[in-house]
């Protein structure tokens, strides 16, 4: 008979022994383009198991479940998913659908959207956190940091050269919806990275645009996004849009268009996007 001292000496090798239990598979509901964007990029979109309608890079993720509009969800759809994990930014909503997540005891991690490559920095860290990635955001990071420090090399090249153009961003879902970016805006933000100035000084947020508005903006270029300029029919009917065709841009019809996502999302193509942006901006 094996003696006490025997069984605990045999123990070790018996654990090694007995066949190891693989963690459950993660099961991840990305809610915010830049999110998913960032799951791709850290090499864990097989855990992805559903994203919302603005989840359109890669293209590989549009054919994942889609769980709709990331400020209408539905707790109903959410669910259906199974999801062991939910991953949004501040935007997403509405309220009471993140409170019935909560009730239902789903792990709903939200995510800061800030404007700042810093805060880009900070969900990539947090994503490779829950994901299990963190050796692969560490990497991620690094990269990153490295083309930001070209990016804005090049930006600061672009600014000696020339005068800063102002520039008025318009957000367009449609001719009959034209808003313009004040500050505090993803596109603000964006257009001081790209070394611009925003036209739009001294208002707070998208402001519905009007004919003495952007008279009085006086922008020299005038950005928005591709599928705005796709909505608007192109650069001649969105320059016949209320006083934009008056303004410096217009008469020059200097219009600049970037893909939506690139241009707002501030996601892990933000230091790629930013040199062509400024370039775009300076040059037009």
């Amino acid at each position: 008979m094996l003696t006490r001292r025997a069984l605990l000496a045999l123990a070790p090798a018996a654990l090694a022994l007995r066949p190891s239990v693989a963690a459950p598979a993660q099961r991840v509901v990305s809610v915010g383009g830049s999110l998913t964007e960032v799951v791709y990029a850290l090499g864990a979109e097989a855990s992805l198991v559903g994203v919302d309608s603005t989840s359109v890079y890669p293209a590989i993720a549009r054919s994942l479940p889609d769980v709709g509009y990331m400020r209408t969800l539905s707790t109903e759809g959410l669910l259906a998913l199974a999801p062991t994990l939910i991953l949004a930014t501040e935007d997403a909503g509405p309220p009471a659908v993140l409170r019935q997540l909560e009730l239902a005891k789903v792990p709903l991690h939200i995510l800061r959207s800030e404007h700042r490559f810093e805060g880009l920095l900070a969900r990539i860290d947090r994503v490779g956190e829950l994901l299990g990635r963190t050796t692969q955001a560490r990497a991620l990071v690094e990269r990153l940091c490295a083309e930001w420090a070209s990016s804005q090399q090049r930006v600061q090249q672009l600014s000696q050269a020339s005068k800063p153009p102002r520039v008025l961003f318009v957000l367009a879902h449609s001719l009959a919806q034209l808003r313009i970016a004040g500050e505090g805006t993803a596109a603000d933000a964006m257009l001081g990275y790209a070394g611009v100035r925003n036209a739009l000084s001294g208002v707070s947020g998208y402001k519905q645009l009007t004919p003495e508005a952007a008279i009085a903006a006086a922008p020299d270029v005038i950005l928005t996004t591709s599928e705005g300029l796709q909505a608007a029919g192109g650069i001649a009917p969105l320059l016949q849009a209320p006083g934009l065709a008056m303004t410096p841009a217009g008469r020059a019809r200097r219009v600049v268009a970037f893909d939506a996502l690139a241009l707002l999302g501030f996601g892990p193509r933000l230091p790629q996007l930013l040199p062509k942006l400024a370039e775009s901006l300076h040059q037009a």
